[in-house]
């Protein structure tokens, strides 16, 4: 896609499509699953919904990898005590999703294990269904985390990070 074309893309949307692709209750209901998971594990999972590129990034032609890594950074999500943050974003323009995760669950997860959870998500959003597509990226973050940074018994878990996803 030519530069202008992608630009013209990212700019027509903006937050309110990203609340309308999810609707206040599909907030609602990411939010809680995403609670319900850190209850079960020292992890914590971010979602962010972005409708378009910020112009510098498309300026420039960057990635929506960049974007989301970027983000990362921006949410803190790299900021927790057992380096176990993890960020599932999403961006609408491109029907893009990306997972960037801390060196605390990064080391134990294979590339190919991330590709098969990008590929099942890739799936549900060009259908259309962006909650559906992001619960199931929540669950598999979530198994993944269970299996490699469940929570101990009485320990404490505190909540580093917000559940609520961020739309831009």
């Amino acid at each position: 896609m030519n530069k202008l074309l992608r630009i013209l893309k990212h700019r027509w949307l903006d937050e309110r499509d990203a609340e309308r692709a999810l609707g206040a209750e599909g907030i609602q209901r990411l939010e809680s699953r995403v609670t319900e998971s850190e209850r079960r594990h020292i992890g914590e999972i971010r979602v962010c919904v972005e409708s378009g590129l910020p112009l510098s990034y498309l300026w420039r032609n960057a990635s929506a990898r960049e974007r989301a890594v970027s983000m990362f950074g921006k949410l803190r999500v790299w900021d927790t005590e057992h380096n176990s943050g993890v960020l599932i974003y999403l961006l609408l323009a491109e029907h893009r999703i990306e997972i960037v995760a801390d060196r605390g669950l990064n080391r134990h997860v294979s590339a190919e294990e991330w590709q098969v959870i990008l590929d099942t998500m890739r799936a549900e959003f060009r259908a259309g269904h962006f909650e559906d597509g992001l619960n199931r990226a929540i669950d598999a973050v979530d198994a993944l985390m269970l299996k490699y940074l469940a929570a101990a018994d009485g320990g404490a878990n505190p909540n580093e990070l917000s559940n609520r996803p961020v739309l831009r």
